[in-house]
């Protein structure tokens, strides 16, 4: 296994913690038997070789945990055996963390389930039988020690690991759940856009091919509506699209309250008299007036796909600055299109919510914002549409 980058700094730190549990093993072969601690009588170079082979693997525990806490186990015990030490197995409590914390669960815990009775197996035998230093009691004392501390620290590093999993599946949710907003965002875009114009196109040619031998002049004015919304189209689907790019290519502003009086004039072209009055809406912060425009845009559609020719009144009413609640909120902004209706003799067009994306998609820009949204029969015979959103302190409630 190749470190990473950012994990040098922890080898470097098990490679000192390494070199210190050597050091202490060596200073434990080196103990004469009178000072009550090991008595290992055995030549001093097989004392440090196990020294060696039970400090310095530490070094390695997180490129190899595994084979690592067999290698150190496995001097530990030759150690115990040969009276080397008395000390509770705290290499082979460092490399049971790593185990823990980076194998799978099944194969740590199957390593632990052969490392503990190994381990204890090894402590009463060495204390109680094999150089009787402690009794009975004191050897099943120094078992528990070593199980206290082998498996808890592969129980530590266990409880890291789920929290780090735990940790790792939320960002992914979150990463993945911007990725859907995101994509619903552009699908609404999209939508608004090319329904819009494609709506304007369609009416337009519809009266070109009418008229084109009785108003030739009607004709070409029809077609040069059709050419202008085409390009303009091409122009939004363009900055719609530009957020999947990543080069860094600039974008075009958002649609905003100035664009209103062009889809008025889009909608008059395709034979609907629209009556447009915005009011109160100075201040308000881009993202209200993007939503505003695409809900006025996605009605107007509507009115000219299933009413047009008819008239139309498009309201903005956005907030007057006045406060006087007291409470710090400015108000809402008001929307409110209402059409009157095909003309007589003409069937009127299925409009209500669940029929289309457009109006869903109305729904859903709204409550982002926490606003109310309505649609339906007007009480005229027409259609209405009616959104609310809230503002205050220049931001989307």
């Amino acid at each position: 296994m190749r470190p990473e980058a950012g994990s040098r700094p922890l080898l470097l730190v098990d490679a000192a913690v390494a070199l210190a549990l050597t050091a202490v093993y060596v200073v434990f072969v080196r103990l004469g038997s009178d000072d009550g601690q090991a008595s290992y009588a055995g030549p001093l170079w097989l004392g440090y070789l196990v020294a060696a082979a039970a400090g310095l693997p530490v070094a390695a525990r997180r490129l190899r945990p595994v084979p690592v806490l067999a290698t150190v186990v496995a001097a530990l015990v030759v150690a115990t055996m040969l009276d080397m030490v008395r000390e509770p197995y705290a290499a082979a409590g460092l490399a049971a963390y790593l185990v823990a914390l980076a194998e799978p669960t099944r194969r740590s815990t199957a390593a632990l389930a052969v490392v503990l009775p190994v381990a204890g197996v090894a402590v009463y035998v060495g204390g109680a039988v094999v150089t009787p230093t402690e009794g009975p009691q004191g050897a099943l004392g120094l078992v528990a020690l070593v199980v206290l501390v082998v498996g808890g620290a592969w129980t530590a590093g266990s409880v890291v690991r789920g929290r780090r999993a735990d940790a790792e599946r939320r960002r992914r949710y979150e990463s993945e759940r911007a990725l859907e907003e995101e994509r619903l965002r552009i699908a609404r875009e999209m939508h608004d856009i090319v329904s819009h114009h494609l709506s304007l196109i369609a009416v337009r040619a519809g009266v070109a091919g009418h008229v084109a031998e009785a108003a030739p002049g009607e004709t070409r004015a029809a077609l040069h509506d059709i050419e202008e919304t085409s390009r303009s189209a091409l122009d939004e689907m363009r900055r719609t699209l530009g957020v999947l790019r990543s080069d860094g290519a600039p974008r075009g502003p958002a649609p905003g309250l100035g664009g209103l009086d062009a889809l008025a004039a889009d909608a008059r072209r395709a034979g609907v008299d629209v009556v447009l009055t915005v009011d109160g809406t100075a201040r308000l912060p881009e993202g209200v007036q993007a939503t505003v425009h695409r809900i006025v845009q996605e009605a107007l559609t509507n009115v000219v796909r299933h009413a047009a020719p008819t008239r139309c009144t498009v309201t903005v009413a956005g907030p007057d600055g006045s406060d006087e609640t007291g409470d710090g909120r400015t108000g809402e902004v008001r929307v409110d299109v209402v059409d009157e209706g095909p003309p007589r003799g003409r069937r009127h067009g299925h409009r209500t919510l669940p029929g289309g994306h457009g109006l869903l998609g109305v729904r859903e820009r709204v409550g982002l914002h926490g606003g109310t949204f309505a649609a339906g029969p007007g009480p005229r015979g027409g259609f209405a549409l009616s959104a609310r959103l809230p503002v205050g302190d220049g931001r989307p409630a």
